[in-house]
């Protein structure tokens, strides 16, 4: 967290910030090299909502069992319970633990709500109660980001308070069971061996880039909405220290729920903790079950789960969204017509893609893609992105970038951090999982999956890491350069506009701009994004854009009108402090012999116009 957590996190937050467009389009901006690293951020986020709403389904499903008069869960007598249900109460009845004894949870997830089958060779058929949850789950998505930043922000004032009130009252409570003090020196007493183990730290490194949305897009897309002086560092550290607190308080209340059941079954608390999403659904409902009230208590927590489940998927579907957007802007507003017909679409295919995982077989396909798509894929990412911002565009180019928002350039620690330290510990970590690579299983180790679908997993991952190379393939075979150095300089080389006398995106040699084209230099917000900055973009002629919140000179843009008039031999005398409505007629007209043909006209409308989703038109 501290080597690449933090400096990844706010360096995504000042690239968003200062070009105001999501991952594609950010990337593109600064390296077009590498636009294909925002491409495959965007592949992981759709991937990963095609099957994290699937968490949300069994929390709907969870939350809706709770108000029966019994929680199907505390007892052995259920149909679907096996011979070898162990509960504490059987001890008094003189009943011997069988060795492979499973709790009613463990059953009810297993048995009953997932229906599970042999393998993921045997996927069966749907199970309709969670097609209608994962439907619903989808309802909720739809209507809460349909509306795109206004209605999602309201919702996560609530969404986002919510459970720290009752992590606390759940933790408290934790606390109190018996063999709670077992589950914390499991959790606070460390093994140092296992920092020799490569999986030991591609796990801790794919918890930091999920629990901090690093290398997924969503913090590139979100802070596009920022104030252009909005200080994020101050959100880096807050979001950074949230983390890690509200990550250490459910630590201890998992553990010392985990250590309370091993001490009623007389095992180990290894032999509890369960992977994938069984840790939820195993081991917290007995504890819910443990609680005064606890059908109330049970709701409550699954209400909770509920809630995270959608912060988390609101964020990964807004990079989905608002990629698309900056992307096909025209496309869009020609077939979609509008942003909530976007939405709703991206939607629809996420549920269609996500049935796979409600099946019989469901749950092994839920392993396989979050394994292949939320772990290798990740770090992957997060290097290539790190070189296209820190080495490519340069750490020095950023770092004013960042002084030009907030007035403070960023500190040593994140330029080491951004150039070597973060760098060198990706491409390791990543490296060794790939010596040490171990097929996934499930069920800690008693479920091996066959070839193919491991096959299908590695497929999965390419479908993101593929992205990277394909696409700057693409990118440097377009340049017109005649050498193979020509064409790389070309394509490494930022489309953002720097004054060449001293460098700066913003500087006081207006006058020295005539004659000669300037290039777009922000992508600039919409109606829907917080106005800060003061970029304005004209379509037919040179606006004056207000000064920024730093009393920054006033920023020229390039338009279609102006690059046309720009592009003849006589220089246009262009001052950027006259407004458009001061402008002679002559200065507006173009002389029909030297009028482009349409064609050209709709590659500088593309070149220079942002899209809809991310730009404020005058």
């Amino acid at each position: 967290m501290v080597i690449c957590g933090v400096p990844l996190l706010y360096l995504e937050l000042a690239v968003g910030q200062f070009t105001g467009r999501g991952p594609i389009g950010a990337l593109g901006q600064l390296c077009p090299l590498f636009k294909g690293a925002g491409l495959a951020s965007v592949v992981i986020s759709f991937l990963m909502s095609t099957y994290y709403s699937v968490i949300i389904a069994y929390s709907i499903y969870y939350f809706f069992t709770a108000f029966k008069p019994t929680l199907p869960w505390e007892e052995c007598s259920s149909l679907w319970n096996l011979q070898d249900c162990w509960i504490p109460a059987k001890l008094n009845q003189n009943i011997t633990k069988s060795p492979n004894s499973r709790t009613p949870a463990e059953l009810f997830f297993d048995r009953k709500v997932l229906q599970i089958s042999k393998g993921i060779e045997y996927v069966d058929s749907l199970r309709w109660e969670l097609v209608a949850c994962l439907l619903c789950a989808w309802f909720l998505v739809y209507f809460a980001i349909w509306k795109s930043i206004k209605s999602s922000a309201k919702v996560r004032y609530f969404t986002a308070t919510l459970p720290f009130i009752l992590i606390i009252a759940f933790l408290v409570k934790s606390l109190t069971l018996e063999g709670a003090n077992k589950g914390m020196q499991y959790f606070f007493r460390p093994k140092w061996e296992l920092l020799g183990q490569a999986q030991v730290w591609v796990n801790a490194a794919a918890q930091t880039f999920n629990s901090m949305g690093i290398a997924f897009g969503s913090m590139i897309s979100f802070a596009s909405y920022n104030r252009f002086s909005n200080n994020i560092l101050h959100d880096t550290l807050a979001v950074s220290f949230v983390n890690a607190v509200t990550s250490l308080l459910v630590g201890i209340f998992a553990f010392a729920t985990i250590g309370n059941i091993a001490t009623e079954q007389n095992t180990s608390v290894e032999n509890v903790i369960a992977d994938g999403p069984g840790l939820i659904f195993y081991v917290y409902p007995q504890m819910m079950a443990k609680m005064p009230a606890a059908r109330i208590w049970t709701a409550l927590f699954f209400f909770m789960l509920l809630c995270l489940g959608l912060n988390s998927q609101f964020a990964i579907v807004e990079v989905v969204v608002t990629s698309i957007q900056d992307g096909f802007p025209a496309m869009i507003k020609k077939r979609l017509l509008c942003h909530e017909m976007l939405v709703l679409v991206v939607c629809v295919v996420s549920f269609l893609c996500g049935l796979p995982n409600v099946t019989n077989g469901g749950i092994y396909f839920f392993q396989l893609i979050d394994h292949y798509a939320a772990s290798i894929s990740i770090m992957y990412l997060a290097f290539f992105e790190i070189i296209a911002v820190a080495w490519v565009y340069g750490v020095r180019r950023i770092s004013k970038n960042v002084e030009s928002m907030t007035g403070r350039a960023p500190s040593l620690y994140f330029k080491f951090c951004w150039v070597i330290a973060a760098p060198l510990l990706i491409f390791a970590v990543w490296i060794f999982c790939l010596i040490d690579y171990e097929a996934p299983t499930y069920n800690k180790g008693q479920y091996h999956y066959p070839v193919w679908a491991v096959v299908l997993g590695w497929l999965i991952s390419s479908l993101s890491i593929l992205c990277i190379p394909l696409y700057a393939i693409y990118i440097f075979a377009k340049q017109r350069g005649t050498t193979f150095l020509d064409k790389l300089r070309q394509s490494m080389q930022s489309n953002l506009y720097e004054c060449e006398k001293c460098g700066e995106h913003f500087c006081d040699h207006p006058d020295e701009i005539r004659g000669h084209e300037v290039q777009p230099m922000l992508v600039l917000k919409n109606s829907e994004r917080p106005i800060g900055n003061g970029i304005h973009f004209d379509a037919m002629n040179y606006s004056s854009a207000s000064n920024t919140p730093l009393t920054r000179s006033p920023i020229t843009t390039r338009t279609l009108h102006t690059r046309l008039m720009l592009s003849k031999s006589k220089p246009v005398d262009v001052s950027t402090t006259v407004p458009a409505s001061d402008w002679t007629e002559s200065e507006k007209v173009i002389p029909k012999d030297d009028s482009p043909n349409p064609s050209s006209i709709s590659n500088e409308i593309d070149d220079c116009v942002p899209s809809s989703s991310n730009s404020e038109t005058k």
